[in-house]
């Protein structure tokens, strides 16, 4: 048993399943998946996921069988594990190439060995299900290389379209071009994802991203979506441009809407009008748009023209609401102050103000400083929206200070981009992205 099981398995019996199996995703990779089955067994018993319990429990009873580590992998993946499957499903997929040897006679009355291969499970159907699993942990280049290696295997909707996909999310423009162009014309189900990369690939050609730290240029042309801000935390420190973790302020929300002015001037865009959502803060932020726009705004209805519908943060919005808003209406645009990268919304938005894991909003409440430096729970902000508003109103535009290491990005340079971007911006569906791309940053577990 590695050291990391062990711990895994000490965490569990004092009581912290969470702990348990934080140290097993991160075990995964250096311990037979057969060892850990036991434990993720036990763990899946409490958590009530008996497809996982027994999977796990048949694959630590007979290891190295295909279909027991393809059912193990199945079950991890359906019940958000990823990190769990990739392993067990490489095995899976070894033992499904290798060649297979004629039985063994063993004599009349002796029993026959159990096959490790099941004529079931193809290596078409292993190694799609692999390349599932590494999408969900966001090892693009991982998934893109067995892909290629296997390209014999593959037909081309949806396997070849997959090979698009990941090249695209590990920053291969290259090869998603030589690979989309050679595809056969989609059908189906498969149209619509098609038109996705179609476009991802057009915006990558018009506007190439500058490398693979330009946070910017690849979130627009993977999402189409413009981002006005990068973090000025933790640049070279692997943050890229997001934010892990944010407490935000109204100086933040108002600098936002004079990005979001910026942008939207630069692309030739004019606002007819404001749709508020009808959560406190996006509406409060919508009211401050509408005030400081010079534009009426009234409650979003889906299918208004020209309307700039504001969020504060869409996961925190009204999911019938935010479903409407993957469709757009002529000349609409949705503007997010605070995009979670980690857990992307429904809809993506057009316009992004930052990237962060996890935001605390002003009116909530946040972590205060006491005089004597101690750290306590503040209390939430119980003012109305339209209060809210106008505390946005009040506060600093300028961009927050930061520790100097993130490069220099003032109104001219977002101006710019804005306008290069303006051709292919905002157009089609809004489609989620559940992938932050090529740009890594540090993120909680």
């Amino acid at each position: 048993m590695t050291t990391e099981l062990a711990k895994a398995w000490e965490l569990f019996e004092s009581g912290d399943p969470q702990g348990s199996m934080r140290i097993l995703r991160s075990a995964a990779e250096g311990t037979g998946s057969a060892e850990i089955a036991p434990l993720v067994a036990q763990l899946a018993r409490g958590a009530g996921f008996t497809d996982l319990s027994d999977a796990s429990t048949a694959l630590a009873a007979r290891p190295g069988e295909v279909g027991r580590l393809y059912a193990y992998g199945y079950a991890c993946v359906e019940r958000g594990l990823p990190a769990l499957a990739v392993p067990a499903l490489r095995e899976a997929l070894a033992l499904t190439l290798e060649p297979q040897a004629a039985p063994e006679r063993k004599g009349l009355f002796r029993r026959k060995s159990t096959p490790r291969s099941d004529a079931r499970f193809t290596p078409r159907r292993v190694l799609l299900e692999l390349i599932t699993s590494l999408e969900r942990v966001e090892r693009h280049a991982e998934a893109l290389d067995l892909l290629r290696t296997h390209d014999a295997l593959l037909a081309d909707w949806p396997d070849r379209y997959l090979t698009v996909y990941n090249a695209l999310m590990s920053g291969r423009t290259d090869t998603a071009r030589e690979v989309f162009d050679a595809l056969s014309a989609p059908e189906g189900v498969w149209t619509g994802p098609a038109r996705r990369v179609g476009r991802m690939l057009e915006r990558a050609a018009a506007l190439p991203p500058t490398g693979p730290r330009d946070l910017r240029g690849w979130h627009y042309v993977l999402t189409g979506g413009l981002l006005t801000t990068l973090s000025p935390h933790g640049f070279d420190q692997g943050m890229n441009g997001r934010w892990g973790y944010l407490q935000d302020d109204f100086d933040s929300c108002r600098h936002g809407l004079e990005r979001l002015r910026t942008a939207l001037a630069a692309a030739g865009r004019e606002p007819a009008s404001i749709g508020l959502l009808p959560d406190r803060g996006s509406r409060a932020l919508g009211l401050a748009a509408s005030r400081l726009f010079g534009v009426p705004a009234a409650p979003y209805r889906p299918g208004t023209p020209d309307v700039l519908v504001v969020a504060y943060d869409l996961n925190e919005c009204d999911p019938e609401s935010v479903a409407a808003l993957t469709e757009r209406a002529a000349g609409e645009l949705l503007f997010e102050h605070a995009t979670c990268w980690t857990e992307a919304p429904a809809a993506t938005a057009d316009v992004s103000t930052l990237l962060v894991q996890r935001v605390v909003a002003p009116w909530e409440p946040g972590l205060r400083w006491s005089e004597d430096g101690q750290a306590q729970q503040g209390e939430p902000d119980g003012r109305t929206a339209e209060e809210l508003a106008e505390a946005v109103l009040a506060a600093d535009p300028a961009p927050p200070e930061g520790d100097g290491q993130t490069p220099a990005d003032p109104d001219e340079v977002l101006a710019a981009f804005a306008a290069r971007a303006a051709a292919r911006w905002a157009d089609g569906p809004r489609e989620r992205i559940n992938s932050s791309g090529p740009v890594p940053s540090g993120r909680f577990a």
